[in-house]
């Protein structure tokens, strides 16, 4: 049958721009790390090493190849699953990655789970009272929090609830398979440090469309019906409402990794952040690519599920003919 079907031809052309995509993002980055000023030979070998003996660890690294010739072998051995070695710590990129790669994970997850958890009452209730003062209120509220970044939530976080109150840990880490009541006490603060920024356009976009379609001729005629407020705003309205939604989840999920980074070295919380960050002050390039590989992969494939989702969702997309199919 080959790619005759249009849904087949959309995943196909959608992977390999993906596919483009990664391959770019791990160009460029292997030729920033490069560019950075310093001799990561040198750093590595310390200041008591000779001229010769940094001389002969560059050629050990191939660090004296160009940089084009370095990163078509690593893409070679990428390809196969071999990330190389640390240059600082010979311990193995994938084996590195991978021991950190839950923790980012879990921050992530839980920092999207309670973004929506707040964006989505808070978007509905704004909708439903439109240009009134509540409506108002919640929004100035929302923009207040926009404007603080992450990191500084996290700083206002950890000075509340672990300095004031003293009611949960300020850094540490307890994995969700010793104890998950720890693991969650350890992963609270960062997670809301991100959603409390994050909720912020994913309540707007939801409000927006909410506004949009309690105007709709179907919403009046289930107001007609004398259905209660509560099930039409969530049985009726909330659904269509949801296609823009699902869209901005996806492109967000690039900041929401950007910001756990960021607040993973705040909280000193053993993940792909803090790996990362160690590893371009080391100069550490084979470690920083593949932990932006990896990064990478993740957002694109999070990116084609969420384009998956919203074709699944809005049936206007896909046609038999495939000429609705984006």
């Amino acid at each position: 049958m080959g790619l005759r079907h249009p849904a087949l031809r959309w995943c196909a052309g959608k992977l390999l721009r993906l596919l483009l995509v990664v391959l770019a993002v791990s160009a460029l980055t292997f030729l920033m790390v490069d560019l950075l000023p310093g001799d990561a030979a040198y750093d590595i070998a310390g200041t008591d090493a000779t001229p010769e003996d940094v001389e002969a660890l560059r050629q050990q690294l191939g660090l004296n190849r160009p940089v084009a010739v370095r990163y078509a072998e690593w893409l070679a051995k990428a390809a196969v699953g071999d990330l190389g070695r640390s240059y600082r710590t010979r311990e193995s990129v994938r084996d590195a990655v991978w021991k950190r790669l839950p923790v980012t994970l879990e921050l992530t997850l839980l920092s999207v789970i309670l973004a929506l958890l707040l964006a989505v009452p808070v978007g509905i209730l704004c909708a439903y009272r439109h240009r009134s003062g509540l409506d108002k209120t919640l929004n100035s509220l929302a923009f207040a929090t926009l404007s603080l970044p992450s990191f500084v939530m996290a700083l206002l976080m950890i000075y509340l609830f672990s300095v004031r109150l003293r009611w949960l840990p300020a850094t540490g880490f307890v994995p969700l398979s010793v104890s998950p009541a720890a693991n969650l006490q350890c992963m609270l603060l960062p997670a809301v440090s991100i959603a409390m920024v994050e909720w912020v356009p994913l309540m707007r976009v939801l409000r927006s469309d909410m506004i949009a379609t309690l105007r709709e001729d179907f919403i009046l005629m289930a107001r007609c019906k004398g259905l209660s407020a509560a099930r039409i705003l969530f049985r009726h309205a909330l659904r269509p409402s949801t296609f823009t939604l699902v869209t901005v989840i996806g492109l967000h999920i690039g900041h929401l990794i950007g910001g756990a980074l960021v607040v993973e070295w705040i909280f000193a919380l053993p993940g792909m952040g803090r790996l990362l960050v160690t590893a371009i002050f080391a100069r550490d390039s084979l470690l920083v690519q593949g932990c932006i590989l990896c990064i990478t992969v993740g957002y694109v494939i999070v990116h084609f599920g969420v384009d998956l989702l919203y074709l699944l969702l809005d049936p206007r997309l896909r046609s038999p003919n495939g000429r609705n199919v984006r």
